[in-house]
């Protein structure tokens, strides 16, 4: 099962998220909203593994990035072919793209790093609504608002998938 290294946003980002989430929902789309675990919230994927070794547990904690690190949500992107994937597009900066390359070096050894999650190819984002069809990206689109939200990333959390449970590397908890 996998294992990521995510990003948390500020109370400020949290909520316009959760936002688009409830604008999902209330068209009768998919959203990410509906997953009612506690560990559901707005988040940034900077990595993915089958399994962190504790010499990457430990590299990780030991990364202490300066945060929090300034963020802005901007317009929406479309990941995927058949079902589609919606997310609100997260504008790239030095500092976003400096930590998401550290983390990713210090994870590399556990393992193959997803062609999508490579400093090179990431795209951040957070996501919005999964399992997505053309008319129903069309709704989506259509009912979610053109905004930018400045935030904050505060937190970074490791999430283990199979024990389904999270820690806090470094940062606050919104």
């Amino acid at each position: 099962m996998v294992q990521s290294v995510e990003l948390l946003l500020d109370p400020a980002g949290d909520a316009a998220v959760r936002a688009d989430w409830d604008t999902l929902t209330t068209a009768g789309l998919p959203s990410q909203g509906r997953h009612l675990s506690a560990t559901t919230r707005p988040h940034i994927t900077v990595a993915v593994a089958d399994l962190f070794p504790d010499v990457v547990e430990r590299a990780l904690t030991e990364l202490r990035p300066a945060l929090p690190i300034p963020l802005v949500l901007a317009g929406l992107v479309v990941f995927g072919h058949r079902r589609l994937i919606l997310a609100r597009l997260v504008t790239p900066s030095a500092a976003l793209l400096a930590l998401q390359a550290s983390i990713a070096e210090v994870v590399a050894p556990a393992g193959r790093i997803e062609d999508t999650l490579r400093p090179d190819r990431w795209t951040p984002h957070i996501t919005l609504a999964r399992r997505l069809d053309p008319p129903g990206l069309a709704r989506g689109c259509t009912a979610l608002p053109d905004r930018r939200v400045d935030t904050a990333a505060v937190g970074v959390p490791r999430w283990d998938g199979q024990g389904r449970r999270e820690w806090l590397l470094t940062g606050l908890a919104p």
